[in-house]
């Protein structure tokens, strides 16, 4: 609808039932003013009422036309497009619950009863996650580049991603006589069943402890990260070669793991993607604490988080490079101007 002035219609800016019941709304209050434009007897006061009732929930290129003064046929074509945008709306919302809460419906985030509440929990994250999802695919395309990610990316039909993770308790230790494990030494499934630290998320896709390996020399000089450093870090290689279907040379030239010279351009894709998961924790997955009840949260009362499992799931990948956003573009999102320098930083 080129012929449409303004900027771009953005409905997760507000509340998105509130949006919806006003656009439809609105929708009734054109097709009443198009009647009585081709001489079907309406009030047209009332009409003017309610849009200025409604001019200040509904996209803000809705403001400028005049209904009352506007000529047939350019209210017949606001009224189709406005139309065709609510349809949309629609579509994603289905294609949402699809994703999601295939088996619990709409009710898994809204009220039946009243769909503008925000009573459940559910939907205050669902609203999270698509601008989540957004920013990913408008700010980290060094990651995702063109095929971008949808909910089903993650969630596969389930509620909550088969793969997330939580921060591990402090083991308990008792008197000390029973020995400090120092987070490792036990097989664990976050690291392909190894004894290596089983929680290698944490320093690395929250916090921003280097990945790094021992030195290579046999004095105190250069690189001065310890063994045990190095231990974590291979605990995240691992989890990344699992969480990829890939072993190590899919990113790394095994002549020299360290260096960069010679490497495949994976390497780089995989280094913003750690940057991206780094992100997306802190910025917003550790915020929501306060919103999930507390069977969703972890043994430390955090929010789940997202790994390379979260949306890989074992492919090289995720969906084996199969695109949904060209057909959700509601989610690519606007995006905020990040460069790959800042977007390094973070």
């Amino acid at each position: 609808m080129d012929w449409l002035p303004g900027e771009p219609w953005n409905p997760w800016e507000q509340n998105d039932s509130v949006f919806f019941e006003n656009a439809t709304a609105l929708l009734e209050m054109i097709h009443e003013r198009s009647r009585s434009a081709l001489g079907v007897t309406t009030g047209l006061l009332p009409c003017v009422i309610r849009r200025r009732e409604l001019a200040a929930s509904l996209p803000g290129w809705l403001g400028r036309f005049q209904l009352e003064r506007e000529p047939p046929e350019v209210v017949t074509k606001l009224a189709a497009c406005l139309e065709n945008r609510v349809n949309e709306f629609t579509r994603l919302m289905l294609s949402m619950t699809s994703w999601v809460a295939p088996t619990e419906g709409c009710a898994y985030c809204h009220n039946p009863a009243n769909f503008a509440e925000d009573v459940k929990y559910t939907k205050v994250v669902a609203r999270r996650m698509i601008e989540m999802t957004r920013h990913i695919n408008a700010d980290w395309k060094v990651h995702v580049a063109e095929t971008g990610v949808t909910c089903y990316t993650c969630h596969r039909g389930n509620p909550v991603p088969n793969n997330i993770w939580h921060k591990e308790p402090e083991q308990a230790k008792g008197a000390d006589f029973i020995g400090d494990r120092a987070g490792q030494n036990l097989a664990a499934n976050s690291v392909v069943g190894t004894s290596l630290p089983s929680d290698p998320f944490t320093p690395f896709l929250l916090g921003e402890l280097d990945i790094r390996v021992n030195g290579t020399t046999a004095l105190p000089n250069g690189n001065r990260h310890s063994i045990k450093q190095a231990e974590w870090t291979y605990g995240l290689m691992t989890h990344m070669s699992s969480a990829l279907g890939v072993n190590c040379t899919y990113c790394h030239n095994t002549q020299s793991f360290a260096n960069w010279n010679g490497n495949p351009p994976q390497r780089s894709t995989a280094w913003y993607g750690i940057r991206m998961a780094r992100d997306l924790n802190n910025a917003y997955m550790e915020p929501l604490a306060s919103v999930f009840p507390e069977h969703r949260l972890g043994p430390t009362g955090d929010a789940p988080k997202a790994n390379c499992a979260t949306c890989h799931q074992g492919a090289y990948k995720p969906l084996f490079g199969q695109s949904m956003l060209k057909d959700h573009p509601q989610l690519a999102g606007p995006g905020t101007g990040l460069d790959k320098t800042t977007l390094a930083k973070k």
